[in-house]
């Protein structure tokens, strides 16, 4: 096998990066050296090529621990992540004007955020569909569970977000393959509930180093120690996240499903590629030891696993196949990974600059969505060269419509 990654041996662990022809910003690279210093990583911290900046550690990192977890390494958006379907739709059953599909698609699922969050947000239901009701059903109990000990973790927006978009890089797409075959592509995670577990769990381990004197390079990197109730309590709550991140995105993609069938010939969906997270934490096994692996903006990729790599608004997007490389924790990217700030987005690039951009795919083109502009992401080919002995691609796909929150 190919050592297809850069080495950096300067901290406690090593740094594995598969990040040959793209660029890392000199703050990732810091989080990074400060993630390999902590005391209970796993052989070395694994770096994927869509690799930046985030909060406590980097997107697009591969953290393998014993004995701790660190919860803003997991985020916030717990168990965020993909999903996609091929239909027997080909390109030549779609209408030459996408806009009504595109408005369909949008009606049917809930997206974005209006009233601060509130009882008038068009992100939320309003009067649930009995489906979604019925996953929430399966869900409430170890829900009321968990927050009933901890009751700061609990999300006024609970029910009301299963089977809704969200905002920011979330998106649903339909997407042409290699051979014109249409697909389903859809990027959403945990919403509200998971962001509160997220928020109030970072909260308590920060307390926990505070209570235990530990000083930390960032304080976001804050730990919890296994064995502890309080580890204990995450692993359950961040577990239920996980689910209900599957869950939501199974309804929205029944919901899209649905809505193009109404005015789409009749189609079926011929293979479902994958229903995968890309910001969680699982118990698995890597070199001989069972070890808690975070995936912040990483995607399982052991031998034969299907999974997901999207580009951004205006270029493609693969289904990949694993290879499973133990170096990489059998991970590979999630996705381009930002090369800007939001904020160096706006200010950069001009609503024409977008439209540009996205020419071909209908989608929105107004300012609301320039941090989300194509030029704001890296080079989805360079992040798969990067990365081509951790997997091969299955399908590549170009999308002709794309929804945003």
């Amino acid at each position: 096998m190919s050592r297809g990654y850069n080495v950096d041996a300067t901290g406690k662990f090593p740094i594995k990066a598969w990040t040959k022809g793209v660029q890392v910003e000199d703050v990732a690279a810091e989080q990074l050296r400060n993630m390999a210093n902590m005391p209970f990583i796993h052989k070395h911290v694994a770096v994927m090529p869509d690799v930046h900046w985030g909060m406590g550690a980097t997107i697009g990192s591969v953290i393998p621990t014993k004995g701790a977890i660190i919860p803003a390494a997991v985020g916030v958006d717990i168990g965020c992540g993909m999903m996609a379907v091929r239909t027997t739709l080909t390109a030549n059953d779609l209408p030459d004007n996408l806009t009504a599909i595109r408005s369909d698609i949008e009606a049917a699922v809930p997206h974005g955020r209006t009233d601060n969050g509130g009882k008038n947000d068009r992100g939320a239901w309003r009067h649930m569909p009995k489906s979604a009701d019925d996953r929430w059903a399966a869900l409430l109990e170890r829900y009321d569970a968990i927050t009933e000990k901890h009751p700061k973790a609990l999300s006024r927006n609970n029910s009301r977000h299963l089977g809704t978009l969200g905002t920011g890089n979330h998106f649903i797409e339909v997407c042409l393959d290699e051979n014109d075959d249409v697909w389903v592509m859809l990027h959403s995670g945990s919403r509200g509930c998971g962001n509160r577990i997220g928020t109030y769990f970072i909260q308590r381990a920060k307390k926990e180093m505070e209570r235990w004197f530990i000083q930390l390079p960032d304080a976001n990197l804050a730990y919890l120690t296994e064995g502890s109730n309080l580890f204990s309590d995450y692993v359950e709550a961040v577990g239920w996240a996980q689910d209900y991140a599957f869950e939501n995105r199974r309804e929205m993609m029944e919901a899209i499903l649905s809505a193009m069938r109404c005015t789409l010939p009749t189609f079926q969906t011929r293979e479902e590629a994958v229903n995968c997270h890309h910001n969680y934490v699982a118990k698995e096994n890597h070199y001989g030891s069972i070890v808690w692996i975070t995936r912040k903006g990483a995607v399982r990729a052991r031998e034969g696993d299907l999974g997901i790599i999207p580009g951004s608004m205006g270029v493609k997007s693969y289904i990949v196949r694993g290879k499973g490389n133990p170096e990489s924790f059998h991970s590979c990217a999630h996705g381009a990974g930002r090369a800007m700030s939001r904020r160096e987005a706006k200010e950069r690039f001009s609503i024409e600059d977008h439209a540009k951009a996205t020419e071909g795919v209908e989608c929105r083109k107004d300012e609301g969505v320039i941090d989300e502009t194509p030029m704001a992401y890296k080079d989805i080919d360079a992040v798969m060269r990067a990365q081509e002995d951790l997997v091969e691609i299955v399908h590549t796909l170009k999308q002709v419509i794309c929804v945003k929150g």
